[in-house]
């Protein structure tokens, strides 16, 4: 490969503390950043068009032969996760027969909540996609909506929606364990083409993510600029976020993929297969 490696960033906040150090020259690289939202990322790994990307959970399930996992690096949380959030007119046992409103933006999040309703609640809903930020500034009002990312930041404290349900707290209250919205995962093609500028690649990432996680707290002002959360609100969101993928996260997201695959969502849970490094972070760490 004589072009430069393509990496997908998510184009929310959650991901700052691992692009922002890799964005301002403070972790060198010589990766092209390429930003989307999770849907569009998953398509562009689909189709071969990035080397390596964050992604939604759900994308590595149903294409894990496509795929290697990056060693510890996640999107997840171990409890409210305040990003990923059901907003509701009426409590969530009250919504049988009525329309929720989701972001074509997700998978993960629409998939967790579909196990949530359906074998928590015992609740059967329809599904609409849509921009609920859109909807909202027309005066429409959806029975319930499906935010996340930075419009669930934004939506939280709308007055309109009394009954906030975190996803994230949900699933511990439900598992008892993590949940991981999201990895990062290596085309296989790619690796097997270029494997030392991936390994490369891989462990700039892990030093980035070391570099955001011990300066998360001037992150929370930066974060914070354009948005109706101040500085000490969105320290409060980085850290409830988690950024590993250690053996508990591991465990919560194989018990997502056996429940997806229990569902009939995917056709069955597929092992974890991460990239394995020959000079890493990991090692020397």
């Amino acid at each position: 490969m004589n072009a430069r490696l393509k990496l997908g960033k998510i184009g929310y906040r959650n991901v700052l503390p691992i692009y922002h150090p890799l964005e301002q020259g403070l972790v060198p690289h010589e990766l092209e950043i390429v930003s989307g939202v999770p849907a569009e990322l998953n398509e562009m790994m689909r189709r071969g068009e990035l080397h390596l990307s964050a992604n939604s959970s759900i994308e590595y399930a149903r294409r894990s032969e496509r795929y290697l996992l990056v060693p510890d690096l996640a999107i997840g949380c171990h409890g409210p996760v305040q990003s990923v959030l059901l907003l509701s007119r009426r409590p969530v046992r009250e919504l049988a027969g009525q329309s929720i409103l989701v972001s074509a933006q997700t998978h993960t999040s629409a998939a967790l909540l579909r196990l949530l309703l359906a074998r928590r609640y015992k609740v059967e809903v329809r599904f609409e996609s849509g921009d609920a930020t859109s909807m909202l500034a027309r005066g429409d009002k959806p029975e319930a909506i499906l935010a996340i990312g930075d419009e669930a930041l934004e939506l939280r404290r709308h007055p309109d929606y009394p009954h906030l349900y975190d996803l994230g707290q949900e699933w511990l209250e439900w598992t008892g364990m993590p949940f991981i919205f999201g990895v990062w995962i290596i085309l296989r093609e790619a690796w097997d083409a270029n494997r030392i500028a991936l390994e490369n690649a891989v462990n700039q990432l892990l030093r980035a993510k070391q570099w955001g996680q011990e300066h998360i707290s001037e992150l929370c002002g930066l974060a914070s600029c354009g948005s109706s959360l101040d500085a000490l609100e969105m320290c409060s969101y980085f850290n409830g976020l988690s950024y590993d993928l250690g053996d508990k996260e591991k465990t919560g997201l194989e018990r997502f993929f056996a429940l997806l695959s229990e569902s009939g969502i995917i056709e069955s849970a597929p092992e974890l297969r991460f990239a394995e490094l020959e000079r890493s972070m990991l090692k020397a760490g």
